[in-house]
């Protein structure tokens, strides 16, 4: 009998083992291992190499299903014949059942016993631990896994070039195990991150911000074409250092006519480096440099690239129908990216701020989706900025006073300029709520 439960431990112990080898490879960080490579360690070398690979991680997996099938089929085989005939024995001597009765009981209860012992101790045990400590036990169990690749290579060959097949003949792309995750996910990865304490509440917001350049697109973050401060492409050196001066950019586009036809950008050092050579004569059009386009649909992510390609460090944004939408800077993506500056930017517009009486005095431009924390409840439309929303809901261009009331949130339009609505002060959610309970 003692070897008979030895044997049945050391199959249980090699479905475990194969289970938490699986699992610990599709869940371990590629970077945690890589940092335990680089410290000299043999085992996460072999590891890194093989969950770096998709055709690698694809016959590893395989090697453990194999594993897995192997040992529960031998578990299942050996148990029925070392348990079930002393079982039955003891059936038939305690009850007196007939023997092929006795029989078929004790292969059901013998079957139901290892089963049991096999799903806890081989599959969930591992599994668990495998999940809450993932390099660890990928490491320690990559040596017989090793072993196990070499031995098992010959059916993984066949296995795996069966399943190639069948998703051949079913059309279905033939992708390997790979560690692919959505931005979504990424950002859930990042709060756990930040409730387990390796990230601050800034650093999290951060990163989040970075996973939205993917969605957002350029229109979202540019200069709107209506607070351009260009110059003419006509303009001498003193009417150029004065529009610097006023404006308080170091860089400005040139225009020709009008601001929809920007065909150049001024650097303040250019313009001081001329003024000191005492090349007073210049024009605008001597100065400029080629400055590049992009169209307002592009994504956020994609806008380092393409001015890169396009040598320029700002941007003219085209609308649809050709015309200036507006201006982006590398700058503004930073500024997603990490935030506003402690210190305002020349040309920015001031901060929102509470009021006395529980009331958000907000600017107009600022964003739909930035303006959440401030008024309790995000805006629904087609406009990206608050301001946008407005004229959306009043159906006609506001004037300073109108008054209406955006998803339970009253809202007065205090500044207009040009047209839109520079400034207004809304009741959020909550304080509108409050206002309202009985005293």
């Amino acid at each position: 009998m003692t070897l008979v439960l030895t044997v049945i431990v050391l199959l249980i112990a090699l479905n475990a083992l194969y289970v938490a080898g699986e699992f610990a490879a599709v869940s371990t960080r590629h970077t945690r291992v890589r940092q335990i490579a680089e410290g000299g360690s043999g085992p996460a070398r072999w590891l890194l190499g093989v969950i770096e690979s998709g055709a690698g991680l694809d016959r590893y997996v395989a090697g453990c299903q194999i594993g897995i099938t192997l040992s529960s089929l031998l578990l299942g085989a050996y148990g029925q014949a070392a348990l079930t005939p002393g079982l039955a024995e003891v059936l038939q001597d305690q009850s007196g059942m007939a023997r092929a009765t006795a029989l078929g009981t004790a292969a059901t209860v013998v079957l139901i016993g290892l089963t049991s012992v096999q799903v806890v101790l081989g599959e969930l045990l591992p599994k668990s631990i495998a999940l809450q400590f993932p390099t660890t036990v990928a490491i320690y169990t990559s040596l017989p896994m090793r072993a196990s690749l070499w031995l098992f290579r010959p059916l993984i060959a066949t296995l795996n070039g069966s399943g190639i097949a069948i998703l051949r003949l079913l059309r279905a792309p033939a992708s390997g195990h790979r560690h692919i995750h959505s931005p979504t996910e990424i950002s859930l990865l990042i709060a756990e991150s930040r409730d387990g304490g390796l990230l601050s509440t800034e650093e999290q917001e951060q990163f989040d911000r970075a996973l939205r350049l993917s969605v957002l697109p350029v229109r979202r973050i540019m200069v709107p074409r209506l607070e351009i401060v260009g110059v003419e492409v006509g303009s001498t050196l003193d009417g150029i250092q004065v529009a610097l001066r006023e404006s308080g950019f170091t860089r400005l586009p040139v225009y020709e006519d009008s601001l929809d036809q920007v065909i150049g950008v001024i650097h303040a050092k250019e313009v001081a480096r001329r003024i000191v050579a005492g090349d007073t004569g210049l024009r605008a059009r001597d100065l400029m440099r080629p400055i590049a386009s992009v169209p307002e649909s592009m994504r956020c992510e994609r806008l380092v690239s393409e001015l890169r390609r396009q040598r320029s460090e700002q941007a003219i944004v085209v609308d649809e129908y050709g015309g200036v939408a507006g201006l982006v800077t590398l700058e503004d993506l930073l500024v997603e990216v990490l935030g506003e500056a402690d210190a305002p930017t020349p040309g920015a517009t001031d901060a929102p701020e509470r009021l006395p009486d529980g009331r958000v005095r907000l600017p107009g431009r600022m964003r739909v989706d930035e303006a959440d924390e401030w008024l309790g409840v995000r805006w629904q439309g087609e406009s990206d900025t608050l301001s946008g929303i407005i004229v959306e809901r009043l159906g006609h261009l506001p004037v300073r006073g109108d008054q209406l009331v955006i998803s339970g949130v009253p809202v007065e339009v205090e500044a207009v300029d040009s047209m839109v609505v520079m400034w207004l002060v809304a009741r959020p959610v909550d304080a509108a709520v409050d206002s309202e309970a009985p005293s």
